[in-house]
């Protein structure tokens, strides 16, 4: 049974204080709590001091706290102690205690430190993260780049051989293969560090010869596609803070995709210019309208354009390009009207 008091806890700090106080006799009975137990716990003086306090106690914190409790009977104080007591509504909260014996008496302050547990919590369930996406972007790095560069290799040293026709053309083909695998493989990582990470990284620099970049990404689709016409238009000054190499990247994803769904009949065209205060680079090609539907998903990842029956890609392609244009912090759209066809990126100078 408790042993009941008539003290009067009536003191300023004791009715105000947001930490829970209570005075603890030997036997685990509150014999006084004030009123910052009912608003942490939502629990009155009676329904606390009416039961042995290890009826709060969480179930996997009664061992530690039934040895805290021998500890202060022993006379030794307790600070800093923490489990978990329940509340009325069935839930717990994380409590700090503090305790310090006084005869057969213990008296008690605690704090509610639930919602450090959740940060805490939160920040590991952060890093874990952090350790998954490192993990995930490896593999995609390593361990698939690896053994591709083994059979690059392979194919290379095949091809300094003396072959038949059908045996060059077979090595050509291969090591084509080869080379749109390692273009999915770069746009698998994109990816990873865009939508696991914070976006897709750029190293601004002030791009002296970004002309010359981006003829060398016309010129690769070029060389791919000796059957598509693609005329290029350049006048824009240079000196434009950007990631050469990323809004190359851009291009080339924009050029593949008018290679894809274009006319081959129809020339595809480049332009690259300076318009009120913008630089400004579209790419332009001819066929079949893009539908309604579809224009409002092009730039989402895994997506392809139902225009067309190819099955070439991810579907990732404009999606990396839209996500290097935000972090240019410029934009990317893209227009479809009686059979033409003009993706546009435009960012501020």
């Amino acid at each position: 049974m408790p042993i009941k008091t008539a003290k009067n806890y009536s003191s300023q700090t004791w009715l105000i204080t947001p930490d829970l106080l209570g005075v603890l006799n030997s036997e685990g009975y509150f014999e006084g709590t004030n009123p910052a137990w009912f608003a942490t716990l939502g629990w009155r003086p009676e329904d606390i001091e009416s039961r042995q306090f290890f009826d709060f106690i969480h179930p996997d914190d009664i061992a530690k706290t039934e040895a805290a409790f021998a500890a202060i009977q022993k006379g030794h104080p307790i600070l800093m102690f923490e489990n978990r007591y329940q509340h009325k509504d069935g839930g717990y909260r994380w409590l700090s205690w503090n305790a310090v014996p006084e005869g057969d008496r213990y008296y008690c302050s605690a704090r509610d430190v639930t919602q450090d547990h959740e940060n805490r919590r939160a920040l590991s369930n952060r890093e874990e993260e952090a350790r998954f996406r490192e993990q995930f972007i490896a593999v995609l790095g390593h361990d698939l780049r690896n053994p591709l560069s083994a059979v690059a290799s392979a194919i290379r040293i095949a091809s300094r051989e003396p072959q038949s026709d059908r045996v060059r053309a077979v090595l050509e083909s291969a090591n084509g293969s080869i080379m749109r695998m390692a273009g999915l493989i770069d746009d698998l990582m994109d990816f990873a560090r865009s939508r696991l990470g914070e976006g897709i990284a750029i190293d601004r620099v002030a791009a002296t010869s970004l002309a010359d970049s981006l003829r060398v990404s016309i010129d690769e689709i070029r060389m791919a596609n000796r059957e598509v016409v693609i005329e290029d238009a350049f006048d824009f000054e240079e000196s434009l803070h950007c990631d050469p190499a990323r809004l190359q990247q851009l291009l080339s994803n924009l050029l593949a995709n008018a290679v894809t769904h274009g006319e081959e009949s129809r020339p595809i065209i480049v332009r690259a210019e300076d318009d009120a205060g913008d630089f400004r680079l579209s790419v332009t090609n001819f066929g079949k309208t893009i539908p309604d539907n579809v224009m409002d998903s092009l730039f989402k990842p895994f997506v392809r354009g139902s225009v067309s029956d190819s099955l070439q890609g991810l579907g990732l392609g404009l999606f990396i390009a839209s996500e290097i244009a935000r972090a240019h912090g410029g934009r990317i759209g893209a227009v479809s009207h009686a059979g033409q066809t003009v993706f546009e990126f435009r960012m501020p100078r």
